[in-house]
């Protein structure tokens, strides 16, 4: 009997998310055609379905891939000793996640199908919370540690937080020739004032 590697289904499974970004990105969910997704992905329309059941179950892996990925940066956030060092490297990789070429109009594609579809709305809230949950236990650290005062609780500072990083995917529009780099440092610096950080000088 033929047995199944998991790791090997679940690398292929990203592998078949990834391909099928830019498609989503670029056409919407509706547009796209699961004959798109295979050709993207390299694969048989039949190994496709072999993986996902529908074009509407590629979609809803996404925000798995996502919240497997951010699980993962959080968890090495939470061994890093430094928390405003650790607090930064979540600033740099939304920044870096802004700034990759697809997610613009995957963000007002995912927006859409919220909007119109009460699962999808679920999965955004609840990757909303366990970005505040990570940010607030990071922000937790540094009051604990005397570094940081933010006059508020922990949950609403990682709110604000996020709001103020947001920035970086809704400015991408008006601003396509920002310079990014210059972007995140601001992003610090203002973080810093927020949480009334009073470490080592924040750098970009």
């Amino acid at each position: 009997m033929r047995t199944v590697d998991p790791e090997q289904h679940r690398r292929r499974r990203l592998e078949i998310v990834g391909a099928a970004l830019e498609l989503f990105a670029t056409k919407g969910l509706a547009a796209t055609t699961t004959a798109e997704i295979a050709r993207a992905a390299g694969v048989s329309s039949g190994a496709l379905f072999h993986y996902f059941p529908s074009k509407r179950a590629v979609f809803l892996a996404l925000f798995e891939a996502d919240r497997d990925e951010w699980d993962e940066a959080f968890a090495a956030a939470a061994a890093e000793p430094d928390a405003w060092a650790a607090l930064m490297g979540v600033v740099d990789r939304l920044a870096e996640e802004a700034a990759h070429p697809v997610m613009a109009g995957l963000i007002v594609e995912v927006l859409a199908q919220a909007h119109r579809d009460p699962e999808v709305a679920g999965l955004v809230a609840d990757g909303d919370r366990r970005m505040i949950h990570g940010l607030g236990a990071l922000i937790e650290r540094l009051e604990e540690g005397g570094l940081a005062s933010p006059g508020m609780p922990a949950a609403t500072a990682a709110r604000w937080a996020l709001t103020l990083t947001d920035g970086f995917h809704t400015r991408g529009y008006p601003e396509p020739g920002r310079d990014l780099g210059a972007e995140v440092a601001v992003a610090r610096r203002l973080l810093g004032r927020v949480l009334r950080y009073s470490g080592p000088e924040p750098t970009g």
